[in-house]
């Protein structure tokens, strides 16, 4: 199949349906080892894999959608009652909507889009974006982009960091109290900068202490760091304890809650930082993700009239991105059949000439009429190919790929982000005026 022209397919794990449990257990270790992990199934020549601490999802490009389902099915297993699965254009149009910050907990948070970027790179260095995936991702984060500059939808809070500061200001008097942070990672850093001027001091405890101190100096208030094996003493002195670590495993001792007293912890890791057994301690309250859905609400109804304008925009965007699709899922087909009937045309007219004693004229009126002849059969199939793809035809696009074989000769296949618009001069110089006149319309 020539590169380019698979379906895309794509599964959903996230807040909106599944906890964050059943989040936790649809991750795989790393974006860049899940995109390697789906590259090895039979089929897939493209995938892309978006882990955040409220979405677990993997897009993978197949010959056909039944090929990337069974794919998707091998790489996410026992969430099935949670999944959501996704067609092409279902899967183009989600992506637009994740980066835009419509499916996110806090609507048009900005921590969205940079992780839609960081995941196109991790797929990158995996080997899974192809000419398919490009167009889509790419696509996204220009989607992202403009929903953040030209309207409001990030006004307010903006961020999983924001919105647990302001869980914890309507659940405790915290102004004058002291935070404790773990994590000073890029969620670690939101919710430090969300508590500068909240608290009096805040305390940032990270494996990595100089990534700590860094952070700690950031800020305007009062901060000291100290290593993870410190946060037990520092949580006795803490009114609030708010985690943000990658770590696999829980990073809070449970014997750190024995001398909590009265303490608010927000853990919003995935997976959990904090164990289970908290939630047992005397005086000691837990809030996780989950626990956020409730506090957006009120940002969710701020926010939506700037909505409406960016759901607005992601319907302009991919109306655009499927008329990119369609346009060069023809175009290429077109681009092949053409070349596959130049090369019959000139190696038949090299044979004629051969044998016939014609004069320059002669030689120019019969090479004329050659090129009417290609012209001729392959305007109506130009306009059929061109009206396939627009109606999503896709059989009959993939028919005409098997009628004409894409390895021909020497001249190779187009190249897959080439249309005819953009062939060699030399190639569109020797193409008949029919043919041109059909592909560049």
């Amino acid at each position: 199949m020539m590169d380019g022209t698979g379906v895309i397919v794509g599964v959903s794990v996230s807040h909106e349906r599944a906890s964050v449990d059943d989040i936790e257990a649809a991750s795989v270790e790393s974006q860049r080892r899940g995109v390697e992990s789906l590259l090895t199934e039979p089929g897939i020549e493209e995938a892309y894999v978006l882990q955040t601490c409220n979405r677990a999802e993997a897009y993978v490009v197949a010959p056909a959608a039944e090929v990337g389902r069974a794919a998707l099915d091998s790489y996410l297993t026992g969430v099935e009652d949670v999944a959501v699965e996704m067609g092409h254009e279902e899967s183009l149009r989600h992506l637009l909507r994740v980066a835009a910050g419509l499916e996110s907990v806090v609507l048009g948070e900005d921590q969205i889009l940079g992780q839609v970027r960081d995941a196109y790179e991790d797929a990158r260095g995996g080997g899974g974006i192809g000419p398919v995936l490009e167009s889509g991702v790419t696509k996204a984060i220009h989607v992202g982009e403009r929903a953040r500059t030209e309207t409001g939808i990030n006004e307010g809070i903006v961020s999983l960091g924001s919105a647990a500061v302001s869980l914890a200001r309507e659940e405790r008097e915290i102004a004058g109290g002291t935070a404790l942070v773990v994590g000073a990672g890029e969620m670690g850093s939101l919710v430090a900068s969300a508590l500068d001027g909240t608290v009096e001091r805040v305390v940032v405890a990270n494996r990595t202490i100089p990534h700590a101190e860094h952070l700690a100096a950031r800020l305007d208030v009062e901060g000291r760091v100290v290593g993870l094996d410190g946060v037990p003493a520092a949580m006795e002195q803490a009114d609030l304890v708010i985690t943000a670590t990658g770590s696999p495993e829980p990073v809070v001792p449970a014997d750190a809650f024995d001398e909590a007293g009265e303490t608010l912890i927000i853990d919003l890791a995935q997976p959990r930082d904090v164990p289970p057994v908290a939630d047992e301690r005397e005086g000691v309250v837990v809030y996780d993700l989950d626990t956020l859905e409730s506090v957006t609400e009120e940002s969710r109804a701020h926010r939506a009239e700037a909505a409406e304008a960016v759901e607005a925009l992601v319907d302009e965007e991919f109306e655009h991105l499927l008329t990119q699709y369609k346009r060069r899922r023809a175009d290429q087909v077109i681009a092949t059949m053409y070349e596959s009937a130049e090369q019959v045309k000139r190696s038949e007219l090299n044979t004629a000439l051969e044998k016939l004693d014609l004069d320059e004229g002669e030689r120019e009126v019969l090479e004329s009429m050659a090129d009417a002849i290609v012209g001729q059969l392959l305007a109506a199939p130009t306009r059929s190919l061109r009206d396939a793809a627009e109606e999503d035809d896709w059989a009959t696009i993939n028919t005409a790929l098997q009628l004409f074989d894409p390895d021909f000769g020497d001249a190779g296949t187009p190249n897959s982000d080439t249309g005819p618009e953009e062939l060699p001069e030399d190639v569109r110089a020797d193409m008949p005026s029919a043919v041109l006149e059909q592909l560049d319309n």
